[in-house]
């Protein structure tokens, strides 16, 4: 049978499972350069979408939505057929009127090109909870696992899901938001703003300030302030804690004003640390690593209380996994065994997850075929724009053009990457041994200086460059270059010595496999430097028309073809 999960809002998209192997997931983002973080705006688009695998909207036997920000219930508007409707989805999280994350949390009808459809709606925390568990190495083996939620609408909740897939919801570990850590820009560096928000309004933020931290330095006084005050705000037993408790339950940024409280929070951390005379470089690292330590003893505290001592199996999803400091302080804690963050741990997996409940039908969530590179395919450049030429390239010719001119090249290979991250099928990929290749790169997609870019690594030699080096394939956890590698790829590492790496072996990615090992024979490095090929502001570049219609670089290469730019140098 052939199940659809469909988020509407942030991220939106589809994705269709054939029993347990998943077909595709699209987010509307990266269709025709969308915005980043679009929402599905008309239903009738998605007849668009799976007509381009053959589907039509006859072949699906059950329907299922994301739940929305909301207590009781979410409420979207779409566009079906050119009209405004309303469509009512389960709320944000299980709550009383909702208990189980498996089942239903809301029944109703919509319209998807012309025909009306019955569908189920799960809330919206469930379905990161499935995009983690089932994609995960527990799921296929038959094990148990903890999963942790924490988006930026939620507290960070603990679910247990044990060995036949079955739910157990553990609570939350503790009651402040995920948007909390991009809402600390508000008040100190580059992001500083008086307006601040009611709600969610600035989505990138978060990964900017991830890399901006580099420039500070965590100091013990500056976190001790964020200790006391986080305690008065949100632990202690006062009116104004347990008014907060009784009104803010993480149910979407949207659903309810969360944002007000926290902001009360911050604002009396910042007069306590202007007192200090510390610079907001130093803040801002002392933010970073303050929720890293709470996470961490928090989340372990938890789970032992909860189910005892031992080590257990964690999967971690919503936007805050996409964190690669706080995802190895995590794995590198002893109540933690083994640890799986899905490379679609935000709301571009919601789809999937919601997918997946459908399917298991309150049963058990079992674990699904998937993979990374299954998003949408190319569309056809059928003509070579003007001013450009075309001639045949193999990836190890490719290699030896990176090697030989030192210019970049963006690589457009195969159907999309599922998630944020691009991991070489629409990424720009360029040598690393320069430290000016980071600048030029931030320069051509107009990224502030201190922004990384990513390694990619043969994965046998990772270990010999990055430490620890072990297997990384979507970017998910945090390494350091090694200190004899520090000046032969200075490209790749970040301002404070790290690098969100990702390994590659050749059943990862044939292609871009075959790029770094002929990259290594020339060069003798098996690093190249990668970030993803879009336009500022939008997702991946659909086509190699868009590549070459952006004109940043002289060299776009796609499935064996090589496009250079006439009047290029190289």
């Amino acid at each position: 049978m052939i199940t659809a999960g469909l988020k509407l809002t942030q991220s939106g998209g589809i994705a269709i499972l054939d029993e347990d192997r998943l077909v595709f997931n699209v987010e509307m983002q990266k269709i025709a350069n969308g915005a980043r973080y679009s929402n599905v705006d008309e239903l009738d688009d998605l007849v668009g979408v799976m007509d381009k695998f053959g589907l039509k909207v006859g072949d699906v036997g059950t329907w299922a939505l994301d739940g929305w920000d909301g207590a009781a219930g979410g409420h979207v508007e779409v566009l079906a057929g050119g009209i405004r409707t309303e469509v009512l989805v389960a709320p944000y999280r299980e709550t009383d009127l909702v208990p189980d994350p498996g089942l239903p949390g809301h029944r109703g009808r919509i319209e998807i090109g012309g025909q009306a459809l019955d569908y189920d709606s799960y809330v919206h925390v469930a379905g990161h909870l499935a995009s983690a568990y089932c994609t995960s190495p527990f799921a296929r083996r038959g094990e148990p696992s903890m999963v942790l939620v924490w988006d930026g609408g939620c507290f960070p909740r603990l679910y247990c899901v044990d060995a036949d897939g079955r739910i157990e919801p553990g609570g939350e570990a503790f009651p402040l938001i995920g948007h909390t850590y991009a809402m600390t820009s508000q008040y100190w560096g580059p992001f500083k703003r008086q307006n601040k928000s009611k709600n969610v309004d600035d989505l990138s933020v978060a990964g900017k300030m991830m890399a901006y931290i580099a420039l500070g330095t965590p100091q013990e006084r500056i976190k001790q302030v964020f200790r006391e005050e986080f305690s008065e705000f949100f632990d202690a037993d006062s009116p104004r804690v347990r008014e907060y408790r009784r009104a803010i339950i993480g149910c979407g940024s949207t659903g309810e004003p969360s944002h007000a409280y926290v902001h009360q929070f911050l604002s009396a951390v910042q007069a306590r640390t202007a007192a200090l005379g510390v610079c907001d470089e130093d803040v801002l690292a002392s933010v970073h690593t303050f929720l890293e330590e709470l996470l961490i003893d928090r989340v372990t505290e938890k789970i032992q209380a909860w189910k005892g001592g031992g080590a257990w199996n964690l999967c971690f999803a919503g936007g805050c996994a996409l964190n690669i400091k706080w995802n190895s302080a995590l794995r590198s804690h002893p109540t933690i065994k083994a640890m799986w963050v899905p490379p679609f741990p935000d709301d571009s997996g919601v789809a999937i997850g919601t997918a997946c409940l459908a399917a298991a039908g309150g049963s058990g969530l079992r674990p699904i075929q998937w993979g990374t590179r299954l998003g949408p395919a190319l569309e056809r450049t059928p003509d070579v724009p003007r001013g450009w030429s075309t001639s045949p390239c193999t990836p190890e010719e490719l290699a030896q053009i990176l090697h030989t001119t030192g210019q970049p090249a963006v690589v457009l290979d195969g159907r999309a990457e599922l998630g944020p991250r691009a991991l070489g099928g629409r990424s720009i990929i360029a040598s690393a041994v320069e430290t000016s290749m980071k600048r030029l790169l931030n320069d051509v997609k107009s990224r502030e200086h201190y922004r990384p870019v990513a390694p990619i690594c043969l994965e046998e030699h990772a270990p010999t460059v990055f430490a620890p080096g072990t297997p990384d394939p979507y970017m998910l956890f945090e390494h350091r270059v090694r200190p004899e590698w520090i000046d032969r790829v200075p490209a790749v590492m970040h301002l404070d010595g790290t690098a969100r790496l990702q390994t590659v072996n050749a059943s990862d990615d044939p292609n871009l496999h075959a790029i770094l090992r002929e990259y290594h024979k020339c060069s003798g490095i098996p690093v190249l430097c990668n970030t993803s090929a879009n336009y500022n502001g939008r997702s991946f570049f659909p086509d190699v028309a868009s590549a070459i219609e952006w004109g940043q670089l002289d060299l776009v290469w796609s499935e064996g073809v090589l496009y250079r730019r006439e009047d290029s140098a190289y």
